[in-house]
């Protein structure tokens, strides 16, 4: 049987990280309000875990996206599949990451598409850092999002 996952990822701002990430993948941001109001009446978190956000309460230091086709618990807004979790640390990114992701554009083999998808990334505040082409492997470009987490567009 196959395991369930989240990518979790080290954030100096989760909700506004979350936003970018929502934005380049066509993801959904989680709605974790309603849990956020249960467990704030039952007195078991204070206000000051909490943010106003898009209109409603959100996590200070987490928050979440997940695939629109997927399934949500939605007593918390967690979602049950495919997600990221974004949770704000107290240091900043010093080093490459071990770990990235790769954005595949619509249209492999099309560079026109590459180049479109990769200025739609950038319009949401991602930064080229290099082209690569690898011969049989393809052409892609590594990315930074708005914290510095490199990423691939290919």
């Amino acid at each position: 049987m196959a395991l369930g996952w989240k990518l979790v990822i080290d954030s100096r701002d989760a909700p506004r990280l979350a936003d970018f990430w929502a934005a380049a993948l066509e993801y959904d941001l989680e709605d974790h309000s309603a849990l956020i109001e249960r467990l704030l009446a039952a007195g078991h978190i204070g206000e000051d875990m909490v943010v106003e956000w898009h209109g409603r309460r959100a996590w200070r230091d987490f928050a979440g996206v997940r695939h629109p086709d997927d399934p949500v618990d939605e007593a918390t807004g967690v979602g049950t599949g495919r997600r990221l979790l974004f949770q704000n640390v107290p240091e900043s990114k010093t080093v490459k990451n071990r770990l990235h992701i790769d954005v595949h554009v619509p249209e492999p083999g099309n560079p026109a598409a590459l180049e479109e998808l990769v200025t739609r990334l950038e319009g949401l505040g991602a930064r080229r850092l290099r082209e690569e082409n690898q011969g049989p492997a393809g052409h892609w470009w590594v990315m930074l999002d708005p914290e510095g987490n490199e990423f691939c567009v290919s």
